[in-house]
């Protein structure tokens, strides 16, 4: 049986912290990022590991979508051409059948992708999990 597929709305999630992320979108996804990379190799949270089935789809959009994404095996960083909220519909669709959790605390969006059978949790679930591993090293 796959694994879950773990659907991240990075500027749902970025934007959810008023950390001053609106300063530097690029580097809040890129810091996103390697969140998400190290807490898949310290966690072994099973919509987190980025081994085995599990995959980490994260979904950047507007300037977000200069990130570099050089953080391993098992993330995969799809850039957004124009809308992002479409984008995650359209990840969620191409993996029919697949267990699908999908961040995000666009109530929109929640519903969009619940009609295509993924699961949802919020933003703040998804800041916990990487809280509760620590920091990530940043790598600016």
């Amino acid at each position: 049986m796959a694994g879950t597929v773990l659907i991240v709305d990075a500027a749902n999630v970025v934007g959810s912290r008023p950390d001053g992320w609106w300063r530097d979108r690029v580097g809040a996804a890129e810091r996103l990022l390697v969140a998400l990379a190290d807490h898949a190799t310290r966690s072994g949270h099973p919509a987190l590991a980025g081994d085995g089935p599990n995959q980490v789809v994260v979904v950047l959009e507007g300037q977000a979508r200069g990130a570099r994404d050089e953080c391993g095996p098992g993330l995969t960083v799809v850039r957004a051409e124009r809308d992002g909220d479409g984008c995650i519909v359209e990840q969620v669709r191409e993996r029919a059948g697949q267990d699908v959790l999908v961040v995000t605390s666009d109530r929109e969006l929640q519903g969009r992708v619940v009609a295509e059978g993924a699961q949802v949790q919020g933003a703040g679930w998804l800041l916990r999990q990487l809280d509760a591993c620590g920091p990530a090293v940043d790598q600016r």
